[in-house]
């Protein structure tokens, strides 16, 4: 008698079925999260990563996405690097970008300010955000180098991506 999947993990022929793509199947599109004119920069379920050189306005190319999503779906933002001071100077420009007051956090956005934390629990504050967030649909971690005790190592890379992807489809 087979074991069922609540107490055994799936084996890997059964995996293998699960992970076949053909021609034939068909799916839904996701939902556009971000749109630049006709361009989808976006969609929920995909994964993107904004790189580039410190002081390059990365963070200020992010709160631009985050405001324009906020009408779309909740936004987890978590950032790994600032004091709370700064982490609310972000908030509070994405907000303005959003042409929402200042004064009243919105719904639509759960920011976090994990500088504090050690990387351990850093990543199970935002895995439980991320786990336990209905109707979440952008998730934002600015700094996620500080997520990794070696930013150069491709295991541990890995082991992020397969965190913050899989776990939630069942995969892992």
């Amino acid at each position: 008698m087979k074991a069922s999947q609540e107490t055994q993990p799936l084996t890997f022929a059964e995996l293998w079925q699960n992970a076949c793509l053909k021609v034939t199947d068909e799916f839904t599109a996701p939902p556009v999260i971000l749109r630049v004119g006709d361009s989808i920069v976006g969609a929920l379920g995909n994964f993107s990563a904004s790189t580039g050189k410190a002081k390059s306005k990365k963070t200020f190319n992010i709160c631009a996405i985050v405001a324009s999503a906020l009408t779309k779906r909740k936004i987890l933002y978590a950032d790994t690097e600032q004091s709370k001071f700064h982490c609310q100077r972000v908030l509070k420009r994405i907000l303005q970008l959003a042409n929402l007051p200042t004064d009243k956090q919105p719904q639509t956005l759960e920011f976090l300010s994990l500088r504090k934390f050690s990387l351990k629990i850093r990543l199970g504050i935002i895995e439980e955000a991320i786990y336990h967030t209905d109707g979440l649909g952008l998730v934002i971690i600015d700094g996620v180098r500080d997520l990794a005790y070696d930013i150069n190592s491709l295991s541990e890379a890995t082991d992020l991506v397969t965190l913050f992807l899989g776990e939630k489809n069942g995969l892992v």
